[in-house]
């Protein structure tokens, strides 16, 4: 179930080589956007585990200042206690808006993989500059 990701730059200033990856994951789309507005596109490739779960991941990658190529930092779901409440996968991403945004249903206690029960919870991301390379960052958490 391994792929191979390869991203190609074109007309940076000073690094144009192609990007190459091992994706453990299915690839389910990519998106271009300029989310930090810095007048370069952040490329967004969207994934998801085999299995059950279908867990999803985003690998992002951003241009510094015209010259190269950074990956982008994606928080674990895990990791965020307001987030992963009945968090069982089937994720959803997209650009809205200049914001990445996770959609997924919630499921409650008693559900089975197949019929979440729950609301859909909608994770918004911003971009944000970080110490070493720039990173998504949880902005908002809705439910509907």
């Amino acid at each position: 179930s391994t792929q191979q990701l390869t991203i190609q730059p074109i007309g940076l200033k000073v690094d144009n080589k192609k990007i190459t990856m091992e994706v453990d994951e299915k690839i389910t789309n990519a998106e271009i956007e300029d989310l930090n507005s810095d007048g370069f596109p952040e490329v967004l490739v969207y994934t998801t585990s085999a299995g059950s779960g279908s867990y999803g991941n985003v690998i992002g990658y951003s241009v510094n200042n015209g010259k190269s190529m950074s990956s982008i930092a994606f928080p674990n779901i895990a990791d965020n206690p307001k987030a992963n409440k009945g968090y069982m996968g089937h994720d959803e991403f997209a650009i809205v808006e200049n914001t990445l945004v996770q959609r997924f249903k919630i499921y409650n206690e008693g559900d089975t993989n197949a019929k979440p029960t729950g609301k859909t919870r909608q994770i918004q991301y911003k971009l944000k500059d970080g110490e070493a390379s720039r990173k998504f960052v949880v902005d908002k958490i809705l439910e509907f």
